[in-house]
C-alpha cells in the first residue's frame, strides 16, 4: 500500500464510550497506552466503504454487544459494526485472572516467575487478538498489531461494563 494509502487507512481517533467510568490505574495505564499506540500506528479499513479516511472509531457496549461507530476524521458517519461478545468473554476473563497476577508478581515475584506469568499474559492477549481478526473478517481491514491494541480496549470496555 502506498504511504498516501496508508494515511487514509488507518485511525486518527479513538474515543471510548463516556458511560465507561474509571477503573484502577493499571488499567487506565492501559488503557491510555493503547490509545496512544493505536493512534501513532495502525492499519484500518472499513470493507466496502468507497470514500477514503482516515477514520475516527468509538467503541462502546450495549445490550453486552461491542459496537464500533466508524466515521470520517471530520464526523460523517461511515458504518457501525455490532459483534457479541460471547467469543471474547472465556479470553477476556482469562486475562484479567492472570493480569492480577502479574501486576502482584511485580511487586513480589522473581523476574523468572514475572516472565512466566508475562508470556502466558502475552499468548491470551493474542488469542484475543485472533478472535477479533477473525469476527472483523469481512467487516473491516485490520492488521495484528491494531487487532491487539483494539483487544487492550475491549478488555477496558468488557471490565468496565
Amino acid at each position: 500500500m502506498s504511504d498516501k494509502g496508508h494515511a487514509r487507512s488507518r485511525l486518527v481517533d479513538v474515543e471510548l464510550d463516556e458511560s465507561i467510568g474509571r477503573s484502577t490505574p493499571d488499567v487506565e495505564h492501559e488503557r491510555a497506552v493503547a490509545i496512544f499506540d493505536l493512534i501513532e500506528e495502525n492499519s484500518f479499513h472499513p470493507m466496502n466503504d468507497d470514500g477514503h479516511g482516515p477514520y475516527r472509531l468509538k467503541l462502546s457496549l450495549v445490550d453486552a454487544r461491542l459496537v464500533f461507530a466508524i466515521s470520517r476524521e471530520h464526523g460523517e458517519a461511515v458504518v457501525t459494526h455490532i459483534l457479541s461478545l460471547t467469543p471474547f468473554r472465556r479470553i477476556v476473563k482469562d486475562y484479567f485472572m492472570i493480569c492480577e497476577s502479574y501486576y502482584e508478581a511485580i511487586r513480589s515475584s522473581t523476574p523468572s516467575q514475572i516472565e512466566a506469568i508475562d508470556m502466558g499474559r502475552r499468548g491470551l492477549h493474542n488469542e484475543g487478538s485472533q478472535t477479533l481478526l477473525d469476527r472483523l473478517s469481512g467487516k473491516i481491514e485490520i492488521d495484528f498489531d491494531t487487532a491487539r491494541r483494539l483487544f487492550t480496549l475491549i478488555c477496558v470496555l468488557h471490565w468496565r461494563g
